[in-house]
């Protein structure tokens, strides 16, 4: 089982900057990549960005240039950095795991408002 922890939530001006933080325990020796999705309300839970074992990133267009995915392998920790935010970029984050033991797992989410 892979445990994921998120931190860094919160409210935030447009045009504002977050640093989103997710801690991974457990089994993560077969990780073999991480992600950052979020849902806003009545909407689905889509794919923001996501990164590999060997560092490979993907972002949905409408983040690209704004929001950067990183990993720090000795913290077992994904970041998510958010710049130029706009209040459509409203929504609860989760952070998510891809294992060949266990499979995918969720962290609990995190709110992100943005909102003047």
């Amino acid at each position: 089982q892979v445990q994921l922890v998120e931190s860094g939530g919160g409210l935030v001006q447009p045009g504002g900057s977050l640093r989103l933080s997710c801690a991974a325990s457990g089994s993560i020796f077969r990780i073999y990549a991480m992600g950052w999705y979020r849902q806003a309300p009545g909407k689905q839970r889509e794919l923001v960005a996501r990164i590999t074992n060997s560092g490979n990133t993907a972002y949905t267009d409408s983040v690209k240039g704004r929001f950067t995915i990183s990993r720090d392998n000795a913290k077992n920790t994904v970041y998510l950095q958010m710049n130029s935010l706009k209040p459509e970029d409203t929504a609860v984050y989760y952070c998510n795991s891809d294992s060949v033991s266990s499979g995918s797992s969720w962290g609990q989410g995190t709110q992100v408002t943005v909102s003047s």
